[in-house]
């Protein structure tokens, strides 16, 4: 492991057209589990320009059964794709929550698909597809999250909530961010450069209110970074390209799952492919990738390592994985291996041997608790009620017990 380094990470807002996207496929995942807790969700979304299409492949009791919808079903679904919409915050001449047009073209799941997931008889389970998942945790941030991606979400989180508040009326949805960080002895030191892209109001591009976008920025970040990375060196890019006045689905197409880096850590983890929205918690892309991010945090909050990744592979229809993998990053706390940790793992009942079913029962996984992940990162986000059950720490005085 490198010691001195720069290392950089970015974020997109909620708005950003392919998180348009995700948050849509979400809704549609909640939508469906409030009805049927057991429904199986593969829903895709394309956003472009006064235009939102749906497609994928669907089971769910009540809703559509036997290749038929219920009445009202389709209703209710593009009431809950034009509520997406305007929460976020489209109100514009080319994507606007009340106009744009809708197509549903969601159709039944695939009765061979189904065979290999649902149990039957002695068989369990098994995972909605091949792949593999990753997890990862360190101890750069108080939430156990690579810190350039920390801070990148954390300037945006901000910037949304003055856009929704009023506070910063002159912001519209659309936004991103980059935070470059420098290391040394694998500590963050120094921000180095900092790129905000920000859609914008009329006018905002020049003279007095582009100074005033840019001050407003600027204030964020220094509300959001520790005093101590920032200093006179750190280099501002505030809306490099001039004028941002068009954005989100009429600038450029959304589609779901093209943000998986920033939907993780930030490049700072291996990623194994698979994004996570629109999917129902039987596709072990999305509920392996939290049981691994789950894990990996409460190594690392246990004190047994300070850096850790953890990858899970299995096959479509399989129950139990493949592989389980740790990596510490040789960062084990004194007489701990990552092989012990393995070993660890798997002495945990809890944890249902990792397989589908048992990773949903455990982290409380079949609920309508989606739509909350699909801006502003999956992991690193504050565990409360049912949401976000993966970033909890609950583990890790078992893991220690399992160690000792």
């Amino acid at each position: 492991m490198r010691s001195n380094y720069l290392f950089t990470s970015e974020s997109v807002s909620e708005g950003h057209p392919d998180k348009v996207a995700d948050q849509i496929s979400d809704a549609i995942v909640d939508l469906f589990l409030s009805k049927d807790p057991e429904a199986r969700i593969a829903c895709e979304t394309l956003t472009t320009t006064q235009l939102v299409v749906l497609a994928g492949e669907i089971r769910c009791k009540g809703v559509y059964e036997d290749g038929a919808w219920a009445p009202g079903a389709q209703d209710e679904i593009e009431k809950a794709v034009r509520d997406t919409v305007k929460r976020i915050g489209y109100e514009q001449d080319g994507f606007h929550w009340e106009s744009f047009t809708f197509h549903n073209n969601l159709h039944a799941q695939s009765a061979h698909i189904a065979q290999g997931v649902d149990a039957s008889g002695n068989k369990d389970e098994g995972a909605g597809d091949q792949g593999i998942m990753f997890g990862f945790a360190c101890d750069e941030t108080p939430d156990l999250m690579p810190a350039t991606l920390y801070y990148s979400h954390k300037i945006l989180e901000q910037m949304a909530a003055d856009r929704h508040s009023g506070k910063a009326a002159f912001l519209e949805p659309d936004a991103k961010s980059q935070v470059t960080l420098k290391f040394e002895n694998g500590k963050p030191v120094a921000a180095t450069a900092i790129v905000v892209s920000t859609q914008h109001g009329k006018g905002y591009d020049e003279g007095a209110k582009e100074a005033e976008l840019k001050d407003y920025v600027k204030a964020v970040v220094a509300d959001i970074l520790p005093a101590a990375l920032l200093s006179d060196q750190t280099v501002y890019h505030i809306n490099p390209t001039g004028s941002f006045e068009i954005g989100g689905p009429d600038g450029d197409a959304g589609l779901t799952g093209r943000k998986i880096i920033v939907d993780t850590y930030g490049g700072a983890a291996p990623h194994g492919g698979g994004a996570f929205s629109g999917k129902d918690p039987t596709k072990v892309d999305r509920s392996a990738a939290y049981i691994t991010r789950y894990l990996a945090k409460n190594i690392v909050a246990a004190g047994l390592a300070r850096r850790c990744t953890i990858q899970l592979a299995y096959a479509i229809g399989v129950s139990e994985p493949l592989s389980l993998y740790v990596d510490t990053h040789g960062t084990c706390a004194e007489g701990v291996t990552d092989g012990a940790i393995e070993q660890a793992i798997g002495r945990i009942a809890e944890l249902g041997r990792l397989t589908p079913r048992g990773i949903r029962t455990h982290l409380g996984l079949n609920k309508p608790i989606y739509s909350k992940t699909a801006a502003y990162g999956h992991f690193g986000r504050k565990p409360e009620g049912d949401f976000f059950p993966w970033e909890k720490t609950d583990l890790a005085d078992k893991l220690k017990a399992a160690l000792a």
